[in-house]
């Protein structure tokens, strides 16, 4: 009799549990969890670089969209009040934070305001200016709205005293980089990674690879995979050696080699040319596919390294020396891999993936061909979905 008594009443203390429960979690700031768990910006606190995480990375589909999310650190430029589209949509109410630099933990950062700086459209992923936001106005950058514009017409056409950066959540993620599995190329720099014998990464490219508009060497994409094979490897023991060539093609790649990559003594060498030999008047994409199949042979030959080809993304399509075909070079660059027998990563698709819904302004630091910070972790993406 008296266990008939307390059902009653234990079934309430469990209903208004989940009440309770349900009102909590629909009242969580995730700002302000944020600011919480991280820091302020330019504050004493834990760094953050960008972040994409799910509750399970590694079972994701690429057509499986609906899972949740993070993203930290995506770019922006805001033009008037015209807004500007993240790369996912179905954002979770109060995960927004806007800031004016890539790294949260840097003195000089400084948080907008949801509301008096900017607004959110949590549906569609969107952000814009208020009237009177104190986020920069891109409409004022000296190439907003110019058509098959000559760069070197204009002094300064960086943009990165536009860029704003995003932390949010997302109900609607999917991956951004299609996994591939490269592990007959690789074999052996598994095999020193796993025992802990030192691995030599070497890139070698144009100024992409460089670091071009990349705000430290650390963001550089080749450092955060490394950095990423560190993570996955426990015993890994990998340096990382950039001779790469700024301003020119796979054809100098070769002419020179012996002064840059000739010199050093790498076990894997990344091989990531195109944005130059893209450009009006430099190689057709069959020469560029003869240019890395004769450079892969050159390094499996006088080095006994293996190689990782990867392709690059389309310039500014606005650009004047641009070709505007760089979806031949990615092809080429495949073909390329194949018939050289070595690895690719497929760069093109991942930051083609992001232009569905990106400006491509978005993503350049320059404006013209080199990836921000954010772009950076795109082709970092790309090389972490390929397994081996």
């Amino acid at each position: 009799m008296k266990s008939k008594k307390l059902f009653p009443l234990s079934l309430l203390l469990n209903v208004l549990l989940l009440i309770g429960l349900f009102y909590i979690v629909s009242q969580t700031d995730f700002a302000a969890e944020a600011k919480k768990n991280y820091g302020p910006a330019g504050k004493e606190g834990t760094e953050i670089s960008t972040i994409y995480s799910s509750s399970d990375k590694e079972s994701i589909p690429e057509s499986n969209l609906g899972i949740t999310m993070e993203i930290q650190g995506e770019s922006l430029v805001l033009a008037a009040n015209k807004p500007g589209k993240l790369s996912f949509d179905s954002l979770v109410e109060n995960s927004v934070v806007v800031r004016s630099t890539y790294q949260r933990f840097n003195p000089e950062s400084k948080v907008y305001i949801e509301g008096v700086d900017y607004t959110v459209d949590y549906a569609n992923g969107e952000i814009s200016r208020t009237p009177d936001s104190s986020i920069p106005d891109y409409s004022k950058h000296v190439l907003y709205g110019k058509k098959d514009f000559d760069h070197r017409e204009y002094p300064d056409y960086s943009n990165h005293s536009y860029f704003i950066w995003v932390d949010y959540a997302t109900k609607n993620g999917a991956r951004l980089a299609l996994p591939n599995d490269q592990s007959k190329y690789l074999s052996n720099s598994r095999q020193k990674l796993e025992s802990g014998e030192p691995l030599s990464i070497v890139s070698y490219g144009n100024s992409i690879t460089a670091g071009g508009e990349a705000s430290s060497t650390d963001l550089r994409f080749q450092y955060l995979y490394g950095n990423y094979l560190k993570s996955i490897f426990p015993k890994a023991k990998v340096t990382i050696e950039d001779v790469s060539i700024s301003g020119y093609s796979s054809s100098e790649g070769i002419k020179w080699w012996d002064t840059y990559i000739g010199k050093t003594t790498p076990d894997l060498v990344l091989v990531g040319w195109g944005m130059n030999d893209h450009n009006i008047g430099s190689n057709t994409p069959e020469q560029y596919k003869k240019n890395l199949i004769e450079l892969v042979g050159m390094i499996k030959e006088r080095k006994n390294a293996e190689v990782i080809i990867y392709s690059t993304f389309p310039p500014n399509h606005e650009w004047h020396y641009g070709s505007h075909s760089m979806e031949l070079f990615a092809e080429a660059a495949k073909q390329a891999a194949l018939e050289a027998n070595c690895a690719y990563v497929d760069v093109y698709s991942t930051w083609m993936k992001v232009l569905e819904r990106k400006d491509q302004s978005s993503l350049l630091g320059n404006n013209i061909n080199h990836p921000n910070d954010f772009g950076h972790w795109l082709y970092e993406q790309a090389f972490e979905a390929m397994s081996f």
